[in-house]
């Protein structure tokens, strides 16, 4: 019953839409664009930067289609935002997006842009903390809103006892200022901000050898991350499939100028959202490119081995009831954008990628 209430929503809101567009101004070129939306799961950041770059370098036009990019919030869930028709194309972390799909979203994931998992449960290296055993007794910060599977997964795998679990806002102030043992972070984002921080005992700024660091893929929870996803009835409808291929070869071709070109495309997620500082920018570009490339079997393309883990990790825990089954993505698609961009000389594997190193300053300025 409750599948059935979100798909009437879903075909409602969905019908909106699309009378919306039908009635609304086209900025398009006098109909030669294609408009799509793309749902962001977070702020302007450089954890999006290939697809800011793709607009910037013309890459979305240059395959037809009118891209807007809406940024996310705490309230807004991409995966919903996608269900409803709002967005044609969102970011989703895999379990979110299945947790979605077992309540009737209908979504199919079509590129998995990044190959590895960026989360991570960091402490102080005075803490003793240096795997999941050691959480017992210990207070334990995470975000909630379903980024606290790989951690209690850690849990529950490891037989971690007393642990206390508290949700912790999305910074690392909490850890900071010590009232929890351990905080989630992001290679790329709440990483950065401890090593931005000035260890007051020393006026310098903290150092990695400072903090203890748990690496989710480490441990074997990690589950797959930030991946392009899109309605199955929409991608069904005539045409839609060509529109996501094309929105594939643009998306994949902005990763690629990120990865071959750091300073350009740093500056283009400046100047698309400079409430971040450019050391934290490019210090989180620097660590998506590395959960990006390589890519084996070309960028956006499911690795299997990763996809099972993610299912029996989401499945042991409770996340999902059960396995989604091959339906829940596909790799026709990601596989025809990749031949395109081969074609075009582009390396779409990554396979000599090395990460740039990153000077990070006070504040992330």
């Amino acid at each position: 019953m409750k599948g059935m209430r979100f798909k009437a929503l879903v075909a409602i809101v969905g019908a909106l839409a699309l009378v919306a567009t039908a009635c609304g101004d086209d900025d398009s070129g006098g109909g030669e664009l294609t408009p799509v939306n793309l749902q962001l799961q977070w702020v302007t950041q450089s954890q999006f930067a290939g697809y800011f770059a793709a607009v910037d370098q013309g890459f979305y036009e240059d395959e037809g289609l009118d891209l807007t990019i809406l940024e996310g919030a705490v309230d807004i869930v991409p995966q919903q935002v996608v269900a409803s028709g709002q967005a044609q194309f969102g970011l989703a972390w895999v379990p979110k997006a299945l947790v979605s799909n077992e309540e009737g979203a209908g979504l199919v994931n079509i590129g998995q842009v990044f190959q590895r998992s960026g989360t991570l449960e960091v402490s102080w290296a005075d803490s003793g903390i240096t795997e999941p055993g050691d959480w017992a007794g210990k207070v334990v910060g995470t975000w909630g809103f379903g980024n606290e599977f790989e951690l209690t997964a850690a849990i529950s795998r490891f037989g971690v006892e007393d642990v206390e679990l508290i949700q912790q806002p999305f910074d690392m102030s909490l850890l900071l200022n010590r009232e929890v043992d351990a905080a989630e972070a992001m290679t790329y984002n709440e990483y950065a901000q401890v090593l931005e921080a000035v260890d007051p005992d020393t006026g310098e700024l903290y150092q990695p050898s400072d903090l203890s660091v748990i690496n989710f893929n480490d441990v074997g929870t990690a589950m797959l991350q930030d991946s392009i996803w899109v309605n199955a009835d929409w991608l069904a409808e005539d045409g839609n499939e060509a529109v996501a291929e094309a929105f594939l070869r643009a998306s994949f071709r902005g990763w690629i100028f990120c990865r071959d070109n750091f300073d350009a495309c740093v500056d283009i997620v400046l100047a698309n959202g400079p409430a971040l500082g450019a050391s934290h920018q490019a210090w989180q570009l620097n660590e998506i490119n590395k959960l990006i490339w390589p890519s084996p079997d070309g960028i956006g393309i499911m690795d299997d081995g990763l996809w099972a883990q993610t299912i029996d990790v989401a499945t042991a825990e409770g996340v999902i009831a059960a396995d989604p089954g091959s339906g829940a993505f596909r790799t026709d698609l990601a596989n025809a954008a990749n031949q395109a961009l081969n074609l075009d000389g582009l390396d779409v594997e990554g396979n000599g990628y090395a990460p740039t190193s990153v000077t990070l300053n006070e504040g992330g300025n």
